[in-house]
């Protein structure tokens, strides 16, 4: 467990395990996809077609596509290694892996941002404490739920189990939620001009362009489903999930209820026994399936909360910004259901956004653990489970001094324009860690697609495009 970081050939040999059947490894995909649903699909894309109408609607679809050789090729490492990502772009290149951990680390000290957008829809649901302004209430609310989403970690037994299962009903009771709402008559009535606007841009502009939201557009579109630093979280839920060679590298457990296990850091390779092939080909699969159940979930309710805003919010100019993000959206349920339609979307919305701090929390808690035993060998005296809930409780003590300093979506913006470096490298990194280093040590049958690369690199192309038109609004303003 001490060895240096080195290339891939020192890591040991193991079976690759039986793929266990579909209900049993179905997971991390719907996680990517709740996690998703509190960021772009709530915030910025109603938020723009509430303003502009249908202008950039065709733009959802090939952005939200667009992460998902990105996501395949982070779970591929996983799977065959049972390392996480940022382990493997540890190996890659030390100071490349270190530099990624600083732009990681500061691009998560905004995300309180997201309990506290959270906060404003259940302010607006009990408008309590009673002579509190908005700002204050959200604030008592968010502070609120990270307390509760605290203590559930703490006891619960095993962590990531804990949170598969909350995002589940999340994302289910969203899904349901919002499907439902898009069956009123009103909303029905604007559907075929919005099947028109996936198709290609509307012109003119129904109002003029702002110079500021050229950083929403462009942070709307990197991020569709997850962008930046968030989408390497995927890699650790595979890895807790035990799928793959995950399965020999142990889970998080809870300090009060749960049973402690070893964790390792350092992974393994798949032996290269005939057997082993078509139990590849079938983790294989789980892993395109798994990756396109979040990254069309999210598409399909991105495209329900765009309709909503379209039929709802754009006719009358109202706009989900500062302490209102959900309130102005309870109208998404208020046309059909009146005011208990109102008060169930400000329940769903406070889900839908307070999941976020949940899951990022623990996502980027076990990234600075990994790190730091990949990092600091001496570190490792010190189990990988106790650095967990070290960095969990510094972690909420920064954001919670974090979500005094803005608006909740002021923050969620900056914390996302920091993540875009991360989008643009991410994609040449991926390619050299499989393909050059990680594949020459595979079995033939375990070597990833050519294809693969391609897609890669039509995604570094097309956000390199994005982060250069970014610094050109920028210098613009």
């Amino acid at each position: 467990m001490n060895r240096p970081i080195s290339a891939l050939p020192d890591l040991a040999r193991k079976p690759l395990p039986d793929f266990p059947g579909w209900w049993a490894t179905l997971g991390p995909g719907i996680v990517w996809m709740a996690l998703a649903q509190g960021s772009g699909e709530l915030i910025w894309w109603p938020y723009l077609i509430a303003k502009y109408g249908l202008t950039f609607l065709f733009l959802l679809i090939p952005a939200c596509l667009l992460q998902y050789p990105i996501n395949v090729e982070i779970g591929r490492y996983t799977l065959l290694t049972g390392e996480s990502i940022f382990h493997g772009f540890i190996r890659l290149n030390r100071v490349f892996g270190i530099l990624l951990w600083i732009l990681m680390s500061v691009s998560f000290l905004w995300f309180g941002a997201f309990a506290s957008a959270g906060g404003t829809a259940l302010a607006a649901l009990t408008h309590l404490p009673e002579g509190w302004d908005a700002r204050s209430q959200s604030l008592f609310w968010g502070y609120c739920s990270i307390g509760v989403f605290l203590a559930a970690i703490v006891f619960s037994k095993v962590v990531y189990v804990l949170v598969e299962r909350f995002m589940k009903m999340v994302a289910v009771t969203t899904v349901a939620g919002l499907l439902w709402a898009c069956l009123q008559t009103e909303v029905i009535a604007a559907v075929p001009d919005f099947l028109r606007g996936l198709l290609g841009p509307t012109a003119p502009l129904p109002r003029p362009w702002e110079a500021q939201d050229a950083t929403k557009l462009l942070t709307a579109i990197a991020f569709a489903g997850l962008g930046g630093f968030w989408i390497l979280f995927y890699s650790y839920w595979l890895r807790d999930k035990g799928v793959g060679m995950a399965v020999h590298m142990g889970k998080i457990t809870g300090p009060i209820a749960g049973k402690p296990e070893v964790i390792t850091s350092d992974g393994f390779l798949p032996d290269a026994l005939p057997e082993n092939e078509d139990r590849w080909r079938k983790w294989q699969q789980f892993l395109r399936a798994d990756v396109l159940i979040g990254i069309v979930g999210n598409l399909l309710t991105t495209l329900m909360t765009c309709l909503l805003a379209y039929a709802l919010l754009f006719p009358k100019g109202l706009l989900p910004q500062e302490y209102e993000l959900a309130v102005v959206q309870s109208r998404f349920f208020e046309v059909g259901w009146g005011e208990i339609g109102r008060l169930l979307f400000l329940l769903v919305a406070a889900a839908f956004l307070t999941d976020t701090w949940l899951a990022t929390a623990d996502a980027v808690s076990r990234m600075q653990a990994d790190i730091v035993h990949v990092l600091f060998p001496k570190s490792r005296r010190i189990a990988l489970g106790t650095w967990y809930y070290i960095f969990l409780a510094l972690l909420t003590l920064i954001t919670s001094l974090t979500m005094l300093l803005d608006t909740p979506g002021t923050l969620i913006l900056t914390s996302a324009v920091i993540g875009f470096a991360g989008t643009v490298m991410f994609p040449v990194a991926l390619y050299l860690l499989n393909f050059r280093r990680l594949a020459p040590q595979l079995p033939v049958w375990a070597r990833p697609p050519d294809a693969g690369r391609w897609l890669l690199g039509l995604s570094f192309v097309i956000y390199l495009g994005l982060a250069l038109a970014y610094g050109c609004s920028m210098l613009a303003d």
